[in-house]
């Protein structure tokens, strides 16, 4: 069965410049993937036409008369843009359109839409935005709540534990993956009130729970899943992107203060251009919304076709693992009664 995604195209800081050929890149490499362009037909279409690229089966063109800006308020965007990109592919995943839909604008508006446009599976409460690090075991670290709940409670937290534990068991293909809940130490007493009680939420959860995890161990690899609320999680990883930023300034500046020292950057360039290739941030770009009856993946504003197309790819393997549906079924083991709403069908 061929997977149809819906892309957003106006969304993110370069719109179709960017959004079009990575997809058409895309699409040459993944035959089975079908795609809806979403936006400005003509906007789309000329850079449709630039690539000498055309409609078809697998490509089409869907109109929307409307734009998100990536500053404009949430509220404002979810009540008067209903023609909007970032509505309409929405909108193509509840109707079954799409099997998941990627844009790369504003996140609060993303996050408002989808969850008016789609709501939550049966038994989550909230959805949550879950993102991939690299870590030191040359594996990655999956991390949930970036950003979309700055207040959680402790179901909340044991929530998020659960679909970031389905999302690893599908899509890196772990049976059961060792989930870390953030704390300021890792003895039981540290936390606040509700990180310890999702503590005991998670031990008695019946997932691979580790315990608790510092900051170090997101990197560390100490857990394939790290839970956080959206408040803490933000801080870590933004933090993270400002040290990062910083470790590559300073090497060019010690690189560069005398000829000797630029001699042995060339010497050293095939270890330079692994170490970037390794850290680079696009290669982990995509965030999943995940909690929602559809999947949603939100690019960073500032992709680069690359990066764009690791979020396109990420949204294909989360419809290929089926990861709504193993959500659905984990939350129906703990909650009997979510069992009474039925899931989305599973991608054959």
């Amino acid at each position: 069965m061929d997977i149809t995604v819906a892309v957003d195209c106006m969304g993110g800081d370069h719109g179709p410049h960017v959004t079009v050929p990575a997809v058409l890149e895309f699409q040459q490499r993944h035959q089975d993937v079908d795609v809806v362009l979403v936006g400005l037909r003509d906007a789309i279409e000329a850079e449709l036409s630039a690539r000498h690229a055309v409609t078809g089966p697998r490509l089409r063109v869907h109109h929307a008369s409307e734009v998100v800006t990536m500053d404009e308020p949430p509220a404002g965007a979810l009540r008067y843009k209903k023609d909007s990109s970032m509505r309409v592919v929405a909108d193509l995943v509840k109707k079954g359109e799409a099997h998941a839909c990627v844009s790369a604008g504003n996140t609060g508006a993303l996050m408002a839409i989808s969850r008016f446009v789609l709501k939550t599976l049966p038994g989550i409460d909230r959805p949550a935005l879950a993102t991939v690090v690299p870590n030191m075991r040359g594996a990655h670290t999956y991390m949930l709540d970036f950003g979309a709940n700055v207040d959680c409670s402790a179901e909340h937290l044991l929530q998020f534990g659960i679909m970031g534990a389905m999302l690893v068991a599908a899509v890196e293909h772990n049976d059961r993956p060792s989930v870390g809940l953030l704390n300021v130490g890792a003895e039981d007493i540290k936390g606040n009130e509700a990180v310890k009680r999702a503590a005991e939420l998670l031990r008695d959860s019946g997932l691979n729970f580790f315990g608790n995890v510092e900051g170090d161990d997101i990197y560390k690899g100490t857990t394939d899943v790290v839970v956080c609320d959206g408040f803490v999680g933000n801080v870590a990883l933004k933090a993270s992107e400002g040290v990062a930023r910083m470790m590559a300034a300073a090497l060019r500046e010690e690189f560069t203060r005398s000829p000797f020292r630029r001699l042995a950057a060339l010497a050293a360039l095939p270890v330079l251009g692994a170490f970037r290739r390794r850290m680079d941030p696009g290669r982990y770009n995509g965030a999943s919304l995940i909690g929602l009856r559809g999947i949603v993946i939100k690019s960073h504003g500032s992709a680069d076709v690359f990066a764009f197309g690791q979020a396109l790819w990420r949204a294909v393997e989360e419809v290929r693992n089926n990861v709504l549906q193993r959500i659905a079924q984990r939350m129906a083991q703990l909650h009997p009664s979510a069992q009474q709403e039925r899931p989305p069908a599973p991608v054959e």
